[in-house]
């Protein structure tokens, strides 16, 4: 039904970053960190969520789908003045989002972060009078919050100014699910499965996979797919057409979640919602991926196909024209068929030798188990010693249009360079690199290494 997005129609190598793992934790490194990339001979930068984040710092537990952190703006523009005029002009352009996300923060602030569901009524339940009586008697903080998203706003597009001058793409994520206490579900309600109480009544994750033995339960609410293809998916159009106003490629994260959600109830009587009573529910992402095709024309997306993948998921990627992903740590388990082995990619698809959720590729080959060692070690063609940097030149060499390698990889590092381990709530997505250990011979190392899989960027 689509086919190729353009940016996949030549060889092309990135480099994955979280942009907090900048060695400031803010955008106004982006800049030289776009210089390394092109040094190398890479061209695209592919990074995670860059919303405001709830609890655990995760780029994946977003107070806002549609926001920008403030806290990525570099320190010197935060003082910037931003005209009357030009606020005006971005809260119109913006208006289906800006306004109510600024109401949720300075509500959120005025209660001491409590979740919105425990709001008083008229400002849980949204009624006109309350919310008006708060933007008007809140006004400087509610005007300063729509200007810090104004100025990530312009941040932003300046940082994609500089990625198109040096032929560098930028890759974004779009995550399948929102936070429960977050301004999209307070928004917009009705879009999800909650109580009377504005509490969910299910919540998304997974059975047991490769990434967590146990499951995972996601502070996601389960949305009531019936109201939104009523409403003709608007909610997901102003997303990604969002979305792909900042990006030139977007991976959509669990895409399994648009064939079927693994549904978790919530017990009514509290407590932790057990990943092990969930159900797969079917989802109409067919449907959805029609009228988003309709309304955008070729979608530039990416199926993020890890984890249980059904024959149903692979068709309804297939439909579309979307490609996946191959991870060569999730490679060498003995099965002929895997999909994740070197021989396996598609051209139409993005190598890695490691996700944000892996460990590390110099990690994950210390932990190794000596059956998988061994399986690796042959189907590489390497020694043991050398085994993360066969890893690493397999997915440049990858028949896959693009291929993406974790900073973390190129520098070579171990399991304390860990981004996250999915199911532990301390602790992560903390680690940051130091401008030092970007040096001219790593620089080099991978500009030739780029040039000998026919991916250097002209």
């Amino acid at each position: 039904m689509t086919t190729t997005p353009p940016v996949l129609e030549r060889r092309r190598a990135g480099v994955l970053l979280h942009a907090r793992s900048l060695p400031s934790g803010r955008l106004e490194d982006a800049p030289r960190f776009l210089d390394f990339i092109s040094a190398c001979g890479f061209g695209a930068w592919q990074l995670l969520p860059l919303g405001p984040s709830g609890a655990g710092r995760s780029p994946y537990s977003l107070l806002s789908a549609f926001a920008g952190d403030p806290d990525l703006v570099p320190l010197v523009q935060r003082s910037e003045p931003v005209s009357a005029r030009d606020l005006g002009d971005f809260r119109e352009r913006e208006a289906d989002w800006l306004p109510d996300f600024a109401l949720f923060c300075v509500i959120r602030q005025l209660l001491e972060g409590q979740p919105w569901w425990r709001w008083p009524p008229a400002l849980r339940l949204r009624e006109p009078a309350a919310l008006q009586a708060i933007e008007y008697e809140h006004r400087l903080i509610f005007n300063e919050r729509m200007r810090e998203q104004f100025r990530f706003q312009r941040c932003w597009q300046a940082l994609r100014a500089e990625a198109a001058a040096r032929d560098i793409i930028l890759f974004g994520d779009l995550p399948m699910f929102v936070m429960t206490d977050s301004a999209d579900v307070w928004m917009q309600p009705q879009a999800f499965r909650l109580d009377a109480l504005c509490r969910p009544t299910h919540v998304a994750g997974v059975p047991p996979d490769a990434y967590a033995e146990h499951g995972q339960c996601w502070d996601c609410p389960v949305y009531d797919w019936r109201v939104m293809q009523d409403d003709g998916f608007r909610w997901w159009q102003r997303r990604l057409t969002h979305e792909l106003r900042r990006f030139d490629l977007l991976r959509w994260d669990h895409f399994r979640g648009l064939a079927e959600t693994w549904e978790i109830p919530v017990p009514a009587a509290g407590g932790a919602a057990d990943p092990a009573a969930g159900a797969w529910r079917p989802v109409p992402g067919r449907t959805l991926l029609e009228h988003l095709s309709v309304a955008l024309g070729r979608l530039p997306l990416v199926a993020e196909n890890l984890g249980l993948i059904t024959s149903e998921v692979e068709r309804l990627r297939h439909d579309f024209g979307l490609p996946g992903m191959h991870v060569l740590q999730f490679a060498f388990d003995g099965d002929p068929d895997n999909p994740h082995l070197p021989g396996k990619h598609e051209q139409q698809g993005v190598a890695y030798s490691g996700t944000h959720d892996n460990d590390t590729t110099a990690g994950w080959c210390r932990g190794l188990d000596a059956d998988t060692r061994s399986r690796a070690v042959a189907a590489l063609g390497c020694s043991a010693a050398g085994l993360p940097e066969a890893v690493l030149r397999a997915a440049l060499e990858s028949a896959c249009a693009l291929a993406v390698l974790p900073l973390q990889d190129l520098l070579g590092l171990g399991s304390a360079a860990r981004l996250n381990t999915p199911g532990r709530a301390q602790g992560q997505w903390r680690w940051q690199f130091r401008w030092q250990q970007l040096s001219a011979a790593l620089t080099e190392k991978w500009r030739q290494a780029a040039r000998r899989a026919g991916r250097q960027a002209a």
